[in-house]
């Protein structure tokens, strides 16, 4: 049985941080997703310390592990952001609006760290889809 996924309407500042205060679902296969850091592309160039590459390609390689399990990254409903500068903050909105249809976000969290388990890495993403 395929998920039926229904998101809380969000307010006006949920909207421009697109993310919804909720995501309902019902049926479906719930995934847990690892968290996800690159400092390569996809390509496999160096991308250390390059935040707008990294979360482009942290979310192009969950979306390719949803894609093997029948689903996408549109899947995803919510996500735990973990970043080393807090200063990246409305970068990382920007991009992850334009990852998701409009109003069709996923819950998150977003967390600044000191450091992560490899030099270079600026961000992990972590997330439960429902497919």
């Amino acid at each position: 049985m395929p998920a039926a996924v229904t998101y809380l309407e969000s307010n006006e500042m949920q909207k421009a941080r697109a993310f919804s205060p909720a995501v309902i679902t019902e049926g479906g296969k719930t995934v847990w997703l690892a968290g996800q850091t690159t400092t390569t592309d996809l390509e496999g160039r160096d991308i250390s310390g390059n935040f707008e590459a990294q979360c482009l390609t942290c979310f192009a390689l969950i979306d390719k592990t949803l894609q093997r399990l029948g689903g996408s990254l549109a899947n995803l409903v919510t996500m735990t952001v973990y970043i080393n500068d807090p200063r990246h903050g409305d970068a990382f909105v920007k991009i992850r609006a334009a990852q998701f249809e409009a109003g069709r976000y996923p819950a998150s969290a977003l967390l600044t760290v000191s450091n992560f388990a490899r030099p270079g890495i600026v961000l992990e993403i972590q997330g439960v889809a429902v497919i």
